[in-house]
C-alpha cells in the first residue's frame, strides 16, 4: 500500500482532512529529496562545515542548510499550512494570516548531522498541530496538542515512519520509483527491554537516578535487575527511536550537569514532543524524569528538555528513581 493511498483510507467522513494529507505528502517529498541531496553530497561538495552557527549556537553543517531549505520550498505551498517553526531559524515563518484550523509544521530537517561525514544514519523529525483561532500566532503548543508525527530515516533503506493519532506505521521508499510503500504495519514497543541507549561518556556528569538505572543494567546477572543488558549509542535520536519501534529498549537524554543550565539537551518543539508521541502510540512511554514529555507546556521555540523514552516499564522505572530522589532530597 503507497502512503497516499494508506492516508487517503483515512480521509472518508470522520477521517483526515485532506489538506492535512497534501501536508503529509508534502512532506515525504521533502525527506525523498533530501535524501537523494545526502546520497549525492560527496559529489556535489556538501560535506563538511556551512560555515556559521544556528539559534542555538551550534555549527551548521552545510546539509543542516540545505535540509531546513528543502522543506520550507516544498511544504509552504501547502495552502492551509500557517506557518513553519524549524530548529534552524529563530523565528516561526508565518506563511500566511492564521485562520482556525490552519496548520503548523515543526520540523528538525536534519538529526544527528554530526553522523553525516562519518556516512552513519541520519534522519529528518516533524510535527503538525493547528491554528486554534483566526489569527492566533501561538506556536508554542504542548505536545498532546499534535495531530500528527514522524520522522523519516535515511539508512540503507530511506524510510518514514509517522502517526495521525491511531498507531505508528513505518513507509519504506521503494528504490526506482521513489513510492514510499508499506511495510510496518502497527509498530510496537514491547514493554520489557534488555537494551538501553545512553551517551556514556558523560557519566561523571548524570544525576544519581541515571547513574543508579544504568549501573544496574552494567551489573547484568550478578546485579539487582538479575539479566544481562546491550547498551548502545549512534548520536541520533532518529536512528535511537526507530530502533526502539523495531525491537524495544530506552533511550536517555537526561538532564545532567553540562547541559542543565539549558535545560536539558533535545528541544521539545521539534525532538521530544514528535519523539513522545510516536513513542506512545506504539505502546511506549516518554518522560523528563518527572513528568509526561506530551504534558509539557514549551515555554519558547527552542526550549530544551530532557528525554526519557521507549519500553513502558523501563521509562517507568526511571521516572521512579527520580521521585526517589526528589523525596530522599526533600527530607
Amino acid at each position: 500500500m503507497t502512503l497516499r493511498r494508506f492516508l487517503t483510507r483515512y480521509a472518508e467522513p470522520g477521517g483526515l482532512d485532506p489538506n492535512l494529507i497534501f501536508l503529509i505528502e508534502d512532506i515525504a517529498s521533502a525527506c525523498r529529496v533530501i535524501g537523494n541531496r545526502l546520497r549525492n553530497a560527496a559529489f556535489e561538495g556538501n560535506h563538511g562545515l556551512a560555515g556559521d552557527t544556528n539559534v542555538q549556537g551550534e555549527d551548521q553543517k552545510k546539509l543542516d542548510v540545505i535540509a531546513d531549505e528543502v522543506f520550507a520550498r516544498i511544504c509552504e505551498s501547502s495552502p492551509r499550512l500557517a506557518a513553519l517553526v524549524s530548529e534552524e531559524r529563530e523565528d516561526a515563518v508565518w506563511l500566511k494570516e492564521p485562520k482556525g484550523g490552519d496548520y503548523l509544521l515543526f520540523y528538525d530537517p536534519l538529526d544527528g548531522s554530526s553522523n553525516i561525514d562519518v556516512n552513519l544514519s541520519v534522519g529528518s523529525i516533524f510535527s503538525i498541530c493547528t491554528v486554534g483561532t483566526d489569527g492566533d500566532r501561538d506556536v508554542l503548543k504542548a505536545g498532546d496538542a499534535q495531530h500528527c508525527s514522524g520522522y523519516a530515516i535515511y539508512g540503507p533503506t530511506m524510510m518514514l515512519v509517522l502517526t495521525v493519532g491511531s498507531g505508528v506505521y513505518g513507509f519504506s521508499c521503494e528504490y526506482g520509483t521513489g513510492d514510499f510503500r508499506l511495510t510496518h504495519p502497527r509498530m510496537t514497543i514491547p514493554a520489557e527491554t534488555s537494551e538501553f541507549a545512553i551517551n556514556a561518556s558523560r557519566y561523571r556528569l548524570w544525576d544519581a537516578p541515571v547513574r543508579r538505572y544504568v549501573d544496574e543494567c552494567l551489573a547484568g546477572m550478578t546485579g539487582p535487575r538479575g539479566r544481562d543488558f546491550n547498551m548502545r549509542w549512534t548520536a541520533s535520536m532518529v536512528a535511537e527511536v526507530h530502533r526502539i519501534l523495531t525491537r524495544g529498549g530506552v533511550f536517555l537524554y537526561p538532564v545532567d550537569d553540562g547541559n542543565r543550565a539549558a535545560g536539558g539537551k533535545l528541544r521539545l518543539l521539534y525532538e521530544a514532543s514528535p519523539m513522545a508521541l510516536l513513542v506512545e502510540q506504539a505502546g511506549g512511554a516518554a518522560t523528563d524524569g518527572h513528568s509526561r514529555i506530551l504534558d509539557l507546556q514549551p515555554t519558547g521555540h527552542h526550549q530544551r528538555v530532557p528525554v526519557i523514552l521507549g519500553s513502558a516499564n523501563e521509562v517507568d522505572r526511571i521516572a521512579q528513581y527520580h521521585t526517589a530522589d526528589a523525596g530522599s532530597a526533600a527530607s
